[in-house]
């Protein structure tokens, strides 16, 4: 099964970024909160906006390719926000992974539970 994502209007793009960036941000404050401890979400709230532009930037592509390149765009992002060693980097960037993971199967399973509802 491919994935081919529809020609959106700037107002699509935008609201997929903004939403995507407030994900991200919530994720990796939760992340790093569990992996360092006490952060200033301010911090998370740059981190987001890697993995943000990324999603948006290339959404034509394989979601293969778009999980590899914001990997690695995270892993800079929290590296350099942070100030923190590779290996707690590596650390943190997997959590934010599974945080992330969980947070938009929560909703997407919502979504299509709701979308069951009748009325």
């Amino acid at each position: 099964m491919a994935v081919e994502p529809a020609a959106g209007t700037l107002p699509q793009f935008v609201g997929t970024f903004l939403a995507g960036w407030v994900v991200f941000a919530f994720t990796a404050h939760a992340a790093a909160t569990y992996i360092l401890g006490d952060v200033p979400w301010q911090r998370a709230a740059l981190v987001g906006l890697a993995p943000a532009v990324v999603t948006v930037a290339l959404i034509r592509y394989s979601p293969l390719v778009i999980v590899a390149v914001s990997l690695a765009a995270d892993f800079a992002a929290v590296h350099a926000v942070y100030r923190v060693k590779y290996r707690t980097t590596a650390l943190v960037v997997v959590m934010h992974y599974v945080v992330t993971l969980a947070v938009v199967l929560l909703i997407a399973n919502l979504v299509a539970l709701l979308g069951t509802a009748p009325g």
